[in-house]
């Protein structure tokens, strides 16, 4: 943005639709450019989106993002902002078959799987060695220029440093990742990546873009979820995004309700709670409708990974050890692009039963959540350059997006997109 074009940094206006870690960060971003004069709007009367971390009997507990793992270095260019750190309890995890039962998928003890096991570590190295050659450029932040096997972006290390180059092979990233795998003989490494992605709610792997799954889970992330090197907050996920809101020059306006959005290519006018408000620019980072003593449980039931189990349990979470009172969050998936979408109710009741499967039993929902969680793109959209139309009209009409879609429904991508976004243009 050449600076005869616009207004000096600090009286130059910028308008931010969403109060959650795609919209705050931006702030953030903006501020460490030098630019001050932007207004936050968030609807809701909370800050955080979908890092929600509601109280119950005196302690946090996660109803969306439960956790980092140390290459979220978006994240922690918040911590640093905000002075707070990872502090919170440390994660222990069992798998379960659909029957209840503890089951050690990955370990060499058991005698049988130990010929699979070696096949699939193989796999893994070997799907490892391909993303650093074959598809260089894969884990650049953002999807633009990856339909037509162009990379640009900010890479995937402390650094960030932007790179950009030509690499044809990262075309094959818009194939679902079953069939990505399949092309590279690496079928087993789905084992281990699926397990972060599919049981929080993502999608299944024969209908999901290999590019959302490896910008997400890229090796050294992924790897990181493996060995256990896994970030958690004392006070729940939202705290941070609560003390990042706190520390900005403006603080989030909640309950903003915005009825109307009128763009030319000199101002953008949006009507707040009623009130016509005059901005400079707009960045759009919500839904695109509007245009340690403790030690936490989570158990993954594996059986229900895949598309025949529509709508059971995925995964369930204990954030605190040993308290015999707590909430148990639980995730399931009711969506498959080529099957009808399970009814809420359905799904519930299944969900439960599962609960009771595992020998865990309730006594009330406390709270429940039913969002539209991971937007994104199908294979065909993605192999036909979605992105691509979508970033050419960043700018226009004053207008940038960011967000969930821009990049991938993980906290950390959205405040990486965001931190670019305001690079690039700005």
């Amino acid at each position: 943005m050449a600076q005869d074009e616009v207004k000096a940094k600090g009286d130059l206006r910028i308008a931010i639709i969403g109060g959650g870690p795609a919209g705050l960060s931006a702030a953030m971003y903006l501020e460490s450019k030098g630019y001050t004069n932007y207004v936050v709007y968030e609807k809701n009367n909370e800050v955080g989106g979908k890092c929600h971390s509601p109280l119950y009997e005196g302690k946090r507990y996660e109803e969306g993002a439960i956790m980092g793992v140390p290459s979220y270095y978006a994240v922690h260019d918040i911590e640093l902002f905000t002075g707070l750190t990872h502090d919170g309890p440390k994660l222990h995890r069992d798998f379960k078959n659909n029957k209840g039962q503890v089951i050690e998928p990955f370990s060499p003890k058991n005698f049988w799987r130990r010929p699979h096991l070696l096949k699939m570590r193989k796999q893994i190295k070997r799907l490892g060695e391909l993303l650093e050659t074959k598809y260089k450029g894969y884990d650049v932040n953002g999807h633009r220029g990856v339909a037509m096997g162009h990379y640009e972006g900010d890479d995937c290390t402390p650094k960030r440093e932007h790179v950009e180059g030509e690499n044809p092979n990262l075309k094959d990233l818009a194939l679902p990742f079953s069939e990505f795998c399949k092309l590279n003989k690496v079928p087993l490494a789905q084992e281990v990546w699926v397990e972060p992605f599919t049981s929080f709610g993502y999608g299944y792997f024969d209908e999901i873009p290999a590019a959302y799954v490896l910008k997400y889970l890229d090796f050294q992330t992924c790897m990181n979820f493996v060995k256990g090197n896994i970030w958690t907050w004392a006070n729940g996920t939202q705290s941070l995004y609560e003390a990042l809101n706190k520390k900005l020059l403006h603080p989030a306006k909640l309950g903003s309700d915005i009825t109307k959005i009128i763009r030319t290519d000199t101002k953008v006018t949006l009507t707040v709670n009623g009130v016509k408000e005059v901005f400079d620019r707009l960045i759009v980072t919500a839904p695109l409708q509007y245009f340690p003593d403790y030690a936490d449980a989570t158990d993954y039931l594996i059986d229900n990974m895949k598309p025949t189990r529509l709508g059971h349990l995925l995964v369930y979470y204990c954030r605190w050890n040993n308290e015999p009172k707590q909430a148990i969050t639980t995730y399931a998936l009711r969506t498959h692009e080529d099957m009808q979408e399970m009814p809420y109710e359905k799904s519930k009741a299944m969900v439960l039963d599962d609960l009771k499967t595992c020998k865990n039993e309730y006594e009330r929902i406390i709270a429940k959540h039913s969002w539209y969680y991971f937007p994104h793109v199908n294979s065909k959209n993605y192999q036909a350059g979605w992105y691509d139309k979508v970033e050419a009209l960043q700018g226009k009409h004053l207008t940038y997006f960011a967000g969930e879609v821009m990049s991938f429904g993980d906290m950390d991508e959205t405040c990486e997109y965001s931190r670019e976004l305001i690079n690039r243009f700005f």
